[in-house]
């Protein structure tokens, strides 16, 4: 993998690296089923598609993105929204199945809150 630990790295940014590489071992996505990586900062939230074959990213969404118009990105409902949003775009490029990647994050609050919306516009993982 690409990752690379810095000196100055936080010991909890650390333990996340680890385990999305461990996550990252496993997980692949293809051009029939993609990948749905998750990357969630203090203030934001990102949700991408990737095609993992080609390397390349098919499409995204962020709590940044001007479409979903939120007023703050840090919260449960608004990862909610860019999960909707990221399985509109899927659907309309006609991709129904996708493979979850956390990127390292713990399966709850707002990582949960996306996946569960995602399940909810349509598609399968």
């Amino acid at each position: 993998m690409g990752f690379r630990i810095k000196k100055r790295t936080s010991p909890k940014q650390i333990g996340r690296l680890k385990r999305h590489r461990r996550v990252r071992s496993r997980v692949y996505g293809m051009s029939e089923r993609p990948r749905l990586m998750v990357f969630r900062s203090q203030q934001h939230i990102y949700a991408q598609v990737i095609d993992d074959v080609k390397g390349c990213v098919l499409f995204q969404s962020s709590t940044l993105d001007k479409n979903v118009k939120l007023k703050k990105g840090n919260t449960i409902a608004a990862a909610a929204t860019v999960g909707a949003e990221i399985a509109k775009k899927a659907i309309a490029k006609k991709l129904k199945k996708v493979v979850f990647d956390t990127g390292g994050f713990k399966f709850h609050g707002r990582v949960k809150a996306l996946a569960e919306a995602a399940r909810k516009g349509g598609l399968v993982f």
